[in-house]
């Protein structure tokens, strides 16, 4: 299927983000792409025109205090980006050929964290996370870069956070949709701990499909592992797509049986490269 592409900006607070919609020219699902700190929508392109390609209208689109906007970086706060997440939702579903109630979520690293945030804010149906991070709710408007400084995430991450005292953890609580939740090996900056308090969550969700990334490392800097993850998530969403189209959406397992985090194997199954910089 042949696709589309337009690049945008879009409106938020009395300024501007720059996007691209990647599109095929039907009515079908949309994908919202939220890069990690540090990332660019750069990153995501090749993705998501593979997944437009299935039939979906797919956006990445830029944080404000990264790629255009990096001058911002020291000043943006979770609430701000929360914000463009939420005004790159709309956009996405102001789209002629988007159905509002088809909508996915795809985040890695802080993109994960705050695309969970979204599902209380607006519909989301699918929700695919990869090294989702966490953080504590204190110091929402402080500049997230302080964060790292005000608090210790490390030793935060470091056991398994009820839900009731996280916000992301909390709207993932209530999240009734399909989840895919994708953990590195290796990964020195989100912790198994961490997973586990976003699995621990996850209660009320229709279906859970969990992956670990053999010998990978947060930001998946092997290009084997980028291209393994690309596979990964298409096949997922291809079983959401068709699942969808016969009115029951099932879990996507390799082997058929109920989705579960694999043991670890030699062989990386492996993905988005962007969110590799330290400060998740």
């Amino acid at each position: 299927m042949s696709t589309t592409e337009e690049t945008i900006t879009i409106d938020v607070d009395g300024e501007r983000i720059a996007g691209t919609f990647v599109a095929p020219g039907t009515l079908i699902p949309g994908v919202l792409f939220a890069h990690g700190w540090g990332g660019s929508r750069e990153q995501y392109l090749a993705r998501a025109r593979e997944i437009a390609a299935l039939g979906c209208v797919c956006l990445a689109f830029d944080l404000r205090g990264h790629a255009g906007t990096q001058a911002q970086q020291a000043k943006v706060s979770r609430e701000t980006n929360l914000r463009d997440l939420v005004a790159a939702y709309d956009r996405l579903v102001a789209h002629g050929d988007v159905d509002p109630e088809a909508v996915c979520v795809v985040g890695s690293s802080y993109g994960g964290y705050l695309g969970t945030i979204l599902t209380t804010l607006r519909p989301v149906r699918w929700l695919a996370l990869r090294a989702p991070a966490l953080y504590l709710d204190d110091g929402w408007d402080t500049p997230k870069l302080q964060l790292h400084r005000d608090q210790d995430l490390k030793t935060y991450r470091r056991s398994v956070v009820p839900a009731r005292d996280n916000r992301a953890l909390r709207a993932l609580q209530q999240f009734a949709g399909d989840v895919l939740l994708v953990e590195s090996e290796n990964d020195q900056i989100i912790p198994r701990a961490v997973i586990n308090s976003y699995q621990e969550a996850a209660r009320r969700v229709k279906s859970m499909t969990m992956r670990c990334i053999a010998g990978a490392d947060h930001g998946l800097s092997g290009e084997a592992d980028q291209r393994a993850y690309t596979q990964l998530l298409l096949g997922w969403f291809k079983e959401m797509l068709l699942g969808a189209r016969r009115g029951a959406v099932q879990p996507a397992a390799a082997d058929g049986a109920a989705p579960e985090r694999p043991l670890p194997t030699k062989k990386a199954l492996s993905a988005v490269a962007a969110d590799a910089r330290p400060a998740a």
